[in-house]
């Protein structure tokens, strides 16, 4: 599956032209990545800011398929809009949001990674959330359900 993400208010915290905070999504967006999906930064961003927030993904690890195009849509269509079967945009109606602390709100991860479980895209398993707890050690969260977890 091709999945577009967006970045501000997405990937980070809303901070434009700067690259916000980062809020979560690099440990979803590894397992799409390890499921076999493709994804496709799709972004208000351009020039210097564009080639900004494709670098911070790559610095996480975090491979693209293509940066506010899909490679692979030249062959069939001259439209702008990116295609994808999913778009992920802290402003698509019905995406799970956190209210920040700014005016503006942010993407749920937590949430987010729900519902791509529910309709089959990611499988219920262990997934590493919160990296690290304040003494340094790993946390494991368990779907054991959509909104219910065990920690390991």
């Amino acid at each position: 599956m091709i999945i577009a993400i967006d970045f501000d208010g997405t990937c980070v915290t809303h901070e434009y032209p700067y690259i916000g905070k980062d809020i979560g999504a690099i440990p979803v967006l590894k397992e799409l990545i390890a499921e076999g999906h493709k994804l496709i930064l799709y972004t208000m961003r351009s020039g210097k800011e564009l080639v900004d927030a494709v670098n911070w993904l790559s610095e996480r690890d975090i491979t693209l398929f293509g940066a506010n195009t899909n490679p692979e849509q030249g062959k069939w269509t001259l439209s702008p809009k990116v295609e994808a079967h999913l778009y992920i945009d802290d402003r698509a109606l019905g995406i799970p949001l956190i209210m920040g602390k700014s005016h503006r709100p942010f993407v749920d991860w937590e949430e987010t990674r729900n519902i791509l479980v529910k309709y089959g895209i990611l499988p219920s398993r262990k997934i590493d959330i919160t990296n690290q707890n304040r003494e340094g050690q790993k946390i494991w969260f368990e779907m054991v359900e959509p909104n219910l977890y065990t920690i390991h």
